[in-house]
C-alpha cells in the first residue's frame, strides 16, 4: 500500500465519529492530499485489519496510514492541523 489511507465507517451510529470523519476529509480536501477511502463497514476483515494496523484492538475510526506507517487517529491528526504540522504528521515528503 502507497500513499494516504483514511478508514472510515459509513454506517457509524456514532455522531462523533462521523464528525471526526468529516473533518479530516476536510482538511485533506482543503489542503489537496490525495488519500484514499477505506469504509470498514463493508466487511469484518477490513475492522481488523485497521485495528491491527493501529496496534489497538479496540481503535475505532478514523485511523490514518501512510503506507504501511501508521499515523494516528483523530486526536492525533487534530493536535498536527491546530500545530501546523500536518505535512510531518502525515509523513509527506
Amino acid at each position: 500500500m502507497s500513499g494516504v489511507q483514511l478508514y472510515v465507517s459509513s454506517v457509524s451510529a456514532s455522531r462523533e465519529v462521523r464528525s471526526q470523519q468529516s473533518e479530516v476529509e476536510r482538511v485533506l480536501e482543503i489542503k489537496r492530499i490525495k488519500y484514499e477511502q477505506i469504509d470498514i463497514s463493508v466487511s469484518e476483515a477490513l475492522l481488523k485489519e485497521m485495528r491491527s494496523r493501529a496496534g489497538d484492538p479496540n481503535a475505532l475510526p478514523p485511523q490514518i496510514f501512510n503506507g504501511d506507517s501508521y499515523c494516528g487517529d483523530y486526536q492525533q491528526f487534530y493536535d498536527a492541523v491546530e500545530n501546523e504540522e500536518i505535512d510531518q504528521f502525515l509523513q509527506l515528503g
